[in-house]
């Protein structure tokens, strides 16, 4: 037990540096949230459009799209932790173009350039950890990733609200730094070991990682797990043409679609503007700083349901009630943009959007924003796995890049009411497809997932056959010796019948 417990130590402890680089993914992508205010009241340090500052606000999403497709290559080649490690150096990279920038064009690269570091950071680090931490605690120790980037953006949010343009870039310098220096010491996966041949290596990172000294039983039950997952290749046309993926391929495309449609990135993105056409009496810095907040307490409280309520009901719960949230915000700005209604500064409904974003964010962050991450990590055989949520991310990116984007076109076709309410019937949606789709894993290994999953396809047609063929065995076996068993009995009574006559 003893040994046990250390094993859970180390899987925390790998867990709070991987969580720390997660605040810099977090720190690059909401840069923009208290920036565009700036830049639309000229107080940034350089002069930029409102075009362009859309431009800067969804430019992330592009780069994110690269550094998933390249992490596909870098994290089957060179590991797991070299991928992890090595998504500091474009994050570094970024930063110090951030620092020399003068013209928008240099923006748009500091945050292709962040976007690629995170691509490839959020792609591999969920894999890590799914390949690393005991069923027990998957899922806590994957939102926890999740929980940091919240504190990120809540950091950047909170500070960038109340020091300069200039200053906060220059605040930035550290986290890469950070990134690389807190990510050294993690170890490399024992599927990773295994699937390279190096069984000496991964039978080191399993006694760190699960503090057994026997660990032949487990070394033997993983390596037979990854051969069996790895006999067939790891290739496009594998992912998209094998039958055994198929549910797994409609699950992460049905929750990833939902999830960004729903509109959690382009509400935060734009809260600060959101806010402003509210026309509630809020100040705009508080109203930033108390949307981080609530994303850091919403990952907290996250981290804590997912392995105690489970995935599915997390997915269903949070999808509904975000879609009803959003419903009657955009009542409210329905009222105020086509019926014209006024509502009077001193009535407390002016503070409905500001509740109506303050509860999505809320029941976002505690649901499917956390949970759209550590699903398709669980649910792809390791032949496949990053190469499927590669891909994924490659589509999530592109859908983001488009809401976004699209949020200020949409707003100027539809209004705002438009905008909430076409994220609430996506949101609802979600929340219907994962009711009849979503798999629960809490609590399950990730060989039990996938037989869930796949049923008699996790076998190879000669294993089935083989498995059919020794159930036939053992079912003669059984019969013959009731046969035998009934025919003793017989004799038996016969016997005393015998014995009884004479």
């Amino acid at each position: 037990m003893a040994l046990r417990r250390n094993g859970r130590t180390a899987q925390y402890l790998i867990s709070l540096a991987v969580s720390l680089a997660a605040i810099t993914a977090g720190v690059s992508v909401y840069w923009s949230t208290p920036m565009i205010p700036k830049f639309h009241s000229h107080e940034a340090a350089i002069e930029i459009t409102q075009e362009e500052a859309s431009w800067v606000a969804s430019l992330s999403s592009p780069g994110y799209v690269v550094g998933s497709l390249a992490s596909s290559f870098v994290v089957d080649r060179f590991g797991r932790r070299a991928a992890i490690i090595g998504s500091a150096v474009p994050m570094a990279v970024g930063t110090i173009i951030l620092q020399i920038a003068t013209k928008a064009w240099m923006l748009y690269m500091t945050r292709l350039i962040w976007g690629f570091s995170t691509g490839i950071f959020m792609t591999v680090s969920f894999i890590y950890f799914v390949e690393i931490a005991d069923k027990e605690i998957r899922g806590k120790l994957s939102v926890a990733i999740r929980f940091m980037f919240n504190f990120g953006s809540f950091l950047v949010v909170s500070v960038g609200s109340f020091v300069s343009y200039t200053t906060l870039n220059r605040m930035l310098i550290v986290l890469p730094i950070g990134h690389f220096v807190a990510c050294w010491f993690i170890p490399e996966t024992p599927h990773f070991y295994i699937k390279e041949g190096k069984v000496e290596a991964a039978e080191k990172s399993l006694q760190l990682l699960h503090g057994c000294k026997d660990q032949n039983s487990r070394l033997e039950s993983l390596r037979s797990d990854v051969k069996k997952q790895t006999r067939r290749p790891g290739t496009f046309k594998e992912l998209f043409t094998g039958e055994q993926y198929r549910r797994a391929i409609v699950i992460v495309i049905g929750i990833k679609t939902t999830q960004i449609m729903s509109g959690s990135l382009p509400i935060q993105q734009y809260a600060g503007l959101i806010i402003q056409e509210s026309h509630a009496d809020i100040p705009l810095s508080a109203a930033l700083i108390s949307f981080g907040a609530v994303r850091f307490v919403a990952g907290i409280i996250s981290s804590y349901l997912v392995d105690k309520v489970g995935r599915r009901p997390l997915l269903i719960v949070t999808y509904i009630c975000t879609g009803v949230t959003l419903i009657i915000v955009g009542i409210y700005f329905y009222f105020q943009e086509v019926v014209g209604i006024d509502i009077e500064a001193s009535s407390p409904l002016r503070y409905i959007p500001f509740v109506g974003v303050f509860l999505s964010i809320s029941l976002s962050t505690i649901g499917y924003d956390s949970l759209v991450y550590i699903i398709p990590a669980e649910i792809f055989p390791i032949n496949v796995k990053s190469l499927a949520i590669t891909y994924l991310n490659i589509y999530g990116g592109l859908m983001n890049f488009l809401a976004v984007k699209g949020f200020q076109n949409m707003r100027d076709w539809t209004g705002l009411y438009g905008v909430f309410w076409y994220f609430a019937a996506f949101a609802l949606l979600g929340g219907t497809f994962s009711f009849f789709m979503a798999p629960e894993t809490k609590g399950k290994s990730l060989r039990e997932i996938l037989i869930e999953l796949q049923g008699d396809l996790y076998e190879e047609p000669e294993e089935r056959k083989l498995n059919g063929t020794k159930g036939d065995v053992q079912n003669r076996g059984v019969k013959e010796s009731c046969e035998l068993t009934e025919l003793a009995c017989k004799n038996e009574e016969n016997n005393r019948n015998s014995t009884g006559d004479s």
